[in-house]
């Protein structure tokens, strides 16, 4: 049976975890690699590390921060920012990513989708949406950390990808992030229903009840960034949360108590 997966998110700029509302006024968080450590130790099944300053700053990703963060790692490693051609993605796997997000050039430029797909694998692709809901009540695409609306359908450009060859969709609302209201379900549950990938939810995650909520309504992976780097809720929680209500999800209790020591330790 596949499992659902839980997965916290790195945003970085300058080689620190920041966190903001609806990609803005962002704060200091602290180190990547602590947290690293950390969620690998909690049972992350996943991580995802986004260098949100790398296209508005015209550069490529600091892979250096990649490095480092994959030293820590045990699992999965996706990492977007600063993907704008074959060079730069290649770069990011070189570093340690096991796949690489690609957001506004792939917006710019939809046949460097197919091209990523062609050259690494489908697998490797993860086609990252930012969206947001129009005065029609209808959702388009902003790129740029939110500051272009691109005029495009984002349900449509999420089909659009996944007929190009992206292997999976990271879907955030715009709307949603930061606000600790909970996912857009409306937004999941229309993408869910116009792509054959699995799609990762993303913004406003709060409390474990959202994270439920989403993958109710068709996520097959929820991420989440605040509640874990509060403090707040530890991955282990969500996972015991989420397996009594019946959802499919990797759980070795042993194991976790181990690293939950491990956890002790560092903190």
């Amino acid at each position: 049976m596949l499992t659902y997966r839980v997965i916290p998110c790195l945003d970085c700029r300058d080689g620190r975890v920041v966190k903001g509302v609806h990609f803005s006024n962002l704060r200091d968080m602290g180190c990547p690699v602590l947290y690293a450590s950390k969620y690998v130790a909690q049972g992350a099944d996943e991580l995802i590390l986004l260098d949100i300053a790398a296209t508005i700053e015209s550069r490529s990703n600091q892979t250096e921060t990649v490095a480092a963060v994959r030293k820590e790692l045990s699992i999965p490693l996706t990492v977007g920012g600063g993907v704008h051609d074959r060079e730069s993605a290649l770069r990011l796997l070189q570093s340690g990513a096991d796949r690489i997000a690609i957001n506004s050039a792939a917006v710019a430029r939809p046949a460097l989708i197919n091209k990523l797909s062609e050259e690494f694998g489908s697998q490797c692709v993860v086609l990252a949406v930012d969206a947001f809901a129009d005065e029609a009540n209808r959702w388009r695409v902003t790129i740029r950390s939110g500051s272009h609306d691109m005029r495009l359908d984002a349900v449509q450009w999420c089909r659009e990808g996944a007929d190009r060859g992206a292997g999976e969709i990271l879907l955030t609302s715009r709307d949603r992030d930061g606000s600790g209201s909970g996912y857009d379900l409306r937004l999941i549950q229309a993408v869910r229903s116009a792509v054959p990938v699995p799609v990762i939810a993303s913004g406003g995650a709060d409390k474990p009840q959202h994270l439920l909520e989403a993958i109710q309504a068709g996520a097959d992976a929820v991420l989440a960034a605040g509640i874990f780097h509060s403090g707040r809720f530890r991955i282990q929680e969500i996972k015991k949360f989420l397996a009594s209500h019946g959802v499919p999800i990797r759980l070795d209790l042993k194991l976790m108590e181990l690293k939950n020591q491990m956890t002790g330790v560092r903190e």
